[in-house]
């Protein structure tokens, strides 16, 4: 077979539009919360998988990694990284017929990035906890594409809750939806080269990793903390295919679209074949690949696979947490993702402290928070805020979640367990 036999015509896999009718029943979706059915690879936490999920984003953290430490702390035990994926499924009552129309094959064939998520903590996830949640879209707005035709953002809502009905968090995350032969346009990124390191790179790296530092159990109290305060600095890369595979071992599954083998994916393309679209060699795969496969990325516009922009939260909360110490408590965070992070690049994180202000009974510090790659492009811009512990107070405690979002948590627990029958 010749090299032009065996190209692989991905036409028909890019060549989808958004049209109207996708726009119209996007809307109708506003504003309806329904049970997550999803469910990740673990479902209850418990001090191994805690441990695993810390080390998948390169956090060595003790609160999170050693049971003996963490029984020292003011948690009493290990506690998760607030963004640990975790999930079981809720039980809930069938779409009504309207949304079920709506959500059927609902922007097929049309490609999404992540843009950026902001997240609120209520408390946190402790060994033998179940994480359910419920979800929903909040906001759609359409916009032109500098390249042609149109975007599509949209912000949904996922309401994490424990077995208890106690909200974790609250994360909204904002997806841009965008036609893949648009994204195909994006020629002025197609000449970028992947990275190569010197061995005198590689040495500058490796400081940055070894000057890294866990604040731990040294408080850093709210009254030692100046605005304009630098974080300090972490590296995270140059990242590998073994990042990704790192993060989905661990419970990161991305369904319906994540990886999968063997029968189980079968049986899977046999239900969303559309998902699937053959690679060089002419095997079907995941139509994610192109966060490790580089000619399904270039097929998209990229010049090279990149990164899951959750990927850079996980590592954007490992920088918050190990600055500020095992008493306090990262209580928000937002991010956007401003430039890919591809295949072979390194980061910096960077931050420093933009203000101080007492709030609820909380002594706050507001931050500010940057990524940069190699090349110097900024590749995502953060603030958070965080509450730390006070010499003149006790440790700072997290807020109660919002009465309308508990009293919906409870609702639909409550539901579950009805049609669990329990």
């Amino acid at each position: 077979m010749t090299e032009a036999e065996r190209k692989v015509d991905w036409s028909e896999a890019t060549g989808y539009k958004i049209t109207d009718e996708d726009i119209e029943r996007a809307r109708l979706l506003l504003g309806y919360d329904e049970a997550s059915a999803r469910r990740d690879t673990s479902r209850i936490a418990t001090e191994d998988n805690i441990r695993a999920f810390a080390h998948s984003i390169g956090c060595d953290n003790p609160l999170y990694c050693d049971e003996d430490y963490a029984a020292t702390t003011r948690w009493g035990g290990v506690i998760a990284p607030g963004t640990i994926s975790l999930h079981a499924p809720l039980r809930g009552d069938p779409r009504p017929e309207e949304i079920a129309r709506a959500k059927k094959s609902l922007f097929r064939g049309i490609h999404q990035m992540h843009s950026g998520t902001s997240w609120e903590w209520y408390r946190p996830i402790r060994p033998g906890d179940t994480v359910y949640s419920f979800s929903g879209e909040e906001s759609l707005e359409v916009k032109p594409s500098q390249y042609g035709g149109r975007t599509v953002h949209r912000t949904s809502r996922d309401v994490q809750f424990n077995q208890d009905a106690e909200v974790i968090c609250v994360r909204r995350t904002t997806l841009v939806h965008s036609e893949r032969s648009t994204a195909a346009k994006r020629g002025k990124y197609m000449d970028i080269e992947p990275a190569f390191y010197t061995d005198e790179q590689l040495a500058e790296i490796d400081a940055i990793y070894a000057a890294e530092h866990v604040r731990g159990a040294k408080p850093r109290h709210w009254e030692e903390v100046a605005i304009g305060d630098p974080l300090g600095a972490m590296g995270k890369g140059p990242m590998t295919v073994s990042d990704i595979i790192c993060m989905h071992s661990t419970g990161f599954a991305l369904l319906p679209f994540g990886p999968m083998t063997g029968r189980i994916r079968h049986k899977h393309k046999q239900k969303m074949p559309k998902a699937y679209v053959k690679n060089k060699n002419g095997i079907p795969d995941t139509i994610m690949r192109m966060h490790w496969d580089d000619d399904w990325a270039r097929a998209l516009g990229s010049p090279m696979a990149y990164d899951y922009g959750f990927q850079r939260e996980c590592w954007l909360h490992h920088f918050l947490t190990d600055w500020c110490g095992d008493d306090a408590i990262v209580l928000r965070m937002s991010s956007e993702m401003r430039k890919f992070n591809y295949l072979g690049d390194f980061q910096t994180i960077t931050g420093e402290v933009t203000g101080k202000r007492e709030d609820g009974g909380r002594r706050l510090a507001d931050v500010a928070v940057q990524m940069v790659s190699q090349r110097g492009d900024k590749t995502l811009e953060a603030e958070a805020t965080v509450a730390l512990p006070s010499r003149a107070r006790e440790n700072p405690e997290y807020p109660e979640p919002p009465a309308d979002i508990a009293a919906r948590a409870r609702a639909f627990l409550e539901r579950h367990r009805e049609l669990e029958g329990k």
